[in-house]
């Protein structure tokens, strides 16, 4: 039965790399994902936040069934995708596609942006509409001449427009964007930004927005998921509520905002972050924290409610009356 107020659920969702045994070395297990529940409400934007190799871009994949799970589900619209025969899988993709890091190498080079842009009109067997490329290009906001050019003519910004233009296509009701702005000048970023809260408003979208900037996720998205090697640590259901996890602190401190009135103590996170093959028994960022008692090195913090869709794993989390460092 679909779910009327959510459009994508995943539950408990994990993900294990094996690597091949060597000459002189064992077979070795990675946790990429591990126990991963989160719910997308229709018409939302829900920001999964974290640094290089926690387990963001995998988590994308794994809600477009790119990857298939070690363990865990997700539905969308109702539907378990996990279920699916490819052929169904490919007309339930319709409605979710994904807008890529890295604009160029998602594009074929030896396309041109018509082709780009219509491909998925011929992966679905669709018979594209005369003038439907022109709509796509002009709703992105790129001149209809560039459908004659091929990738390496574009700048990086008009490529991940074309990315976004081929997204829309077959007009899906998700869009899954794994750090969509990343590759990109900060000026541009901002364009693209634009672009897709201006997409979201006329079209309705609903958005998952991976990225490591948790500055852009507090600006473009209603409700942020912070994930720490592969795990959720902090769930704030708001932009604007104030982290209890002391990585999402560290993140944010870290942030540079040009507002002096919302300008916090600039810091960086220091220490070893523990290898994905060797996670220790306790909490995975211990080693990183200030605030780690034995305890935290001896076992494994599960995410506790602090307020309504607050949550974080922390056995010492940051109290609401707690000063900033100064």
């Amino acid at each position: 039965m679909a779910d009327a107020t959510n459009l994508l659920v995943i539950d408990r969702l994990t993900k294990r790399f094996d690597s091949g045994a060597g000459l002189f070395a064992p077979r070795r297990s990675m946790t990429a994902v591990r126990d991963v529940s989160l719910a997308v409400s229709r018409g939302s934007v829900v920001g999964v936040v974290g640094e290089s190799g926690c387990g963001k871009s995998t988590l994308a994949r794994l809600v477009l069934r790119l990857l298939e799970p070690t363990q865990g589900t997700v539905h969308f619209d109702g539907i378990d995708l996990g279920k699916l025969a490819p052929r169904d899988l490919r007309k339930a993709r319709r409605r979710m596609q994904m807008v890529f890091q890295d604009p160029y190498s998602s594009l074929d080079p030896r396309f041109t942006i018509e082709q780009v842009v219509g491909e998925p009109f011929t992966v679905q067997g669709e018979v594209l509409a005369p003038g439907r490329i022109a709509e796509l290009l002009d709703q992105v906001g790129l001149a209809g001449e560039i459908a004659r050019s091929y990738p390496h003519q574009l700048s990086g910004g008009q490529r991940q427009r074309v990315g976004v233009a081929r997204a829309l296509a077959l007009r899906p009701d998700l869009l899954v964007l794994d750090e969509p702005t990343a590759s990109l000048d900060v000026s541009i970023q901002a364009q693209i930004i634009k672009l897709l809260q201006d997409l979201k408003r006329d079209l309705g979208l609903t958005y998952l927005f991976i990225s490591h900037d948790l500055g852009l996720v507090r600006y473009f998205c209603d409700r942020i998921i912070v994930m720490y090697l592969g795990a959720v640590v902090e769930e704030l259901p708001s932009p604007s509520t104030e982290p209890r996890h002391p990585y999402t602190r560290a993140l944010l401190d870290s942030t540079f905002s040009p507002d002096p009135g919302k300008r916090r103590h600039l810091a960086s996170l220091t220490g070893e972050i523990p290898s994905a093959f060797n996670l220790p028994k306790g909490c995975a960022f211990a080693a990183r924290c200030s605030r780690a008692s034995s305890r935290c090195l001896s076992e494994r913090p599960s995410l506790t409610m602090h307020a309504s869709g607050h949550r974080a794993a922390c056995f010492h989390p940051i109290a609401d009356d707690e000063k900033e460092p100064s």
